[in-house]
């Protein structure tokens, strides 16, 4: 696995930023569920991928071409979350980890929304079950 690795104090420092990212993430994700559900709404209604009525546009495209921005928007939010190096494992509530090396052994710094700031970890395979309190160094 080619990865960054961060260590606890690099992990607290970008968590700012990052819990900035995430609100961000979680607007657009609220928006994006809400203009679903409206969508599916109007179409279950209208029972016709295009109708034109006065001259007015047609309501679907409209809403099609604003659900395909928020997805891109999206995408990009948690692309930035890649580029940063960590690994963003929900949204809602957040969930980050952040690779590392704990006694020769490749961890996750692991971090959920509501703590303030990572204090826990678990290996790769163990999951947010497996979490434990970060020893002091």
């Amino acid at each position: 696995m080619e990865h960054k690795l961060f260590t606890l104090d690099e992990a607290n420092a970008l968590l700012p930023q990052l819990k900035e990212d995430l609100r961000k993430l979680q607007q657009v994700t609220e928006q994006f569920e809400g203009q679903l559900l409206e969508y599916q709404k109007t179409k279950m209604i209208h029972k016709q991928a295009f109708t034109q009525t006065n001259g007015k546009h047609d309501p679907f495209f409209e809403m099609e071409s604003k659900l395909e921005f928020m997805k891109m928007e999206t995408d990009l939010l948690i692309e930035n979350f890649k580029r940063k190096g960590v690994l963003l494992k929900m949204i809602q509530p957040g969930l980050i980890d952040f690779p590392a090396m704990l006694d020769g052994e490749e961890i996750l710094i692991c971090w959920k929304e509501g703590e303030e700031s990572a204090a826990h970890y678990h290996g790769w395979h163990e999951g947010f079950i497996g979490r434990k309190p970060f020893p002091n160094t």
